[in-house]
């Protein structure tokens, strides 16, 4: 479940909201003047999202390198038939 609270509220009830996300798993939006400013999430959650990104910026470093001295162009609609073939395949939304 996802809690939104201000950065007040938060401020006042700071433990209470991390014992939420401990032990009921809940995920909490901080906002401030109505617009989303911070979340606290479970710690399994944060760890899945620095290992995703970790993986996320491994691939593009190697895409990078692979597409060195590459007409831009061309790489990009390389990259682009490869995300339709995916696609195509019901791999990727």
């Amino acid at each position: 479940m996802i809690k939104e609270v201000t950065a007040m509220t938060a401020r006042k009830n700071f433990g209470e909201l991390l014992n939420e996300v401990k032990y009921c798993h809940d995920n909490v939006l901080i906002t401030k003047a109505g617009k989303p400013l911070a979340a606290l999430i479970d710690i399994e959650l944060f760890e899945k999202i620095r290992h995703m990104r970790h993986q996320f910026d491994t691939l593009t470093d190697k895409m990078g390198k692979a597409y060195e001295g590459i007409d831009p162009e061309i790489a990009e609609q390389e990259i682009q038939e490869t995300f339709n073939n995916i696609r195509g395949e019901g791999n990727l939304k």
